[in-house]
């Protein structure tokens, strides 16, 4: 009996078992493991690796629309990425150019109505990368089924921070008074303003930290760690944290 025959049963074990009732309405996802995926293959490029990542986050993504999960935020790059390699920074800037094009004309987010979104300090980013996102964002902006973010040069921290300026300049500009700046006022002010904070964050590559991602709209979201590197994630490791999120009992405070 195949290895892959046996994780198909697996799947259909888990999936029948899950309640559709109790499913996280946002699942918010770090990727980590793509450059360790392409060391362990010996010779592959650093860039492959983060291709074989953006197949892995398409095969996600068709998982929750099955599953009915209405929101995805992926932490593609942070604002630390940009210390990498040259090299590597390049490739990925290009492959978010060809990949953000791609979703122009993607038949699989039009027929489900994904809406695109890219949260983060896109004054960072070189000016085709912007331009490629302006074009996937405006090509799906009239979708409100689901939401699938994307965090490119993100940082929960500068996102915090950013968010107080902005409030400062308010009361500074006579729009706000000091007594009214509340958690919502935050909120509206974050990169994420208007997004529902995630119920469920998945960390892959066995690292377990938030890694600066969601810093405040985490506060109450349920943490699942899995040892698969992302390139190497299978159905049954997103089932099984989806299960996890099921069977605990959600608190709200200590």
């Amino acid at each position: 009996m195949s290895e892959n025959f046996i994780y198909k049963i697996y799947e259909w074990y888990i999936s029948r078992n899950l309640k559709k009732e109790n499913m996280p309405k946002h699942v918010a996802l770090i990727m980590d493991g793509n450059r360790r995926y392409s060391r362990i293959q010996g010779n592959m490029d650093v860039i492959k690796g983060h291709e074989f990542g953006v197949d892995t986050l398409e095969r996600v993504l068709d998982w929750s629309i099955d599953l009915g999960i209405e929101i995805i935020t992926a932490y593609a790059f942070s604002t630390e990425n940009f210390n990498r390699p040259q090299k590597e920074v390049e490739g990925l800037m290009k492959l978010f150019v060809k990949n953000f094009k791609r979703i122009v004309n993607h038949s699989k987010i039009h027929n489900n109505e994904v809406r695109v979104k890219v949260v983060g300090k896109l004054d960072l980013l070189p000016d085709s990368v912007r331009e490629a996102i302006e074009e996937a964002e405006k090509a799906t902006e009239h979708y409100d089924k689901r939401l699938f973010n994307i965090a490119i040069g993100y940082d929960g921290r500068l996102e915090i921070v950013d968010s107080i300026k902005k409030i400062v300049q308010d009361v500074k500009d006579g729009k706000l008074d000091v007594e009214d700046i509340n958690e919502d006022v935050v909120s509206k002010n974050l990169y994420t303003e208007g997004l529902d904070d995630p119920n469920l964050i998945i960390r892959t590559s066995g690292e377990e930290r938030l890694s600066g991602f969601l810093l405040w709209q985490s506060s109450y979201s349920e943490l699942y760690f899995c040892e698969s590197l992302w390139p190497e994630l299978r159905k049954v490791d997103f089932l099984r944290a989806i299960r996890s999120y099921q069977q605990r009992e959600r608190r709200f405070g200590v």
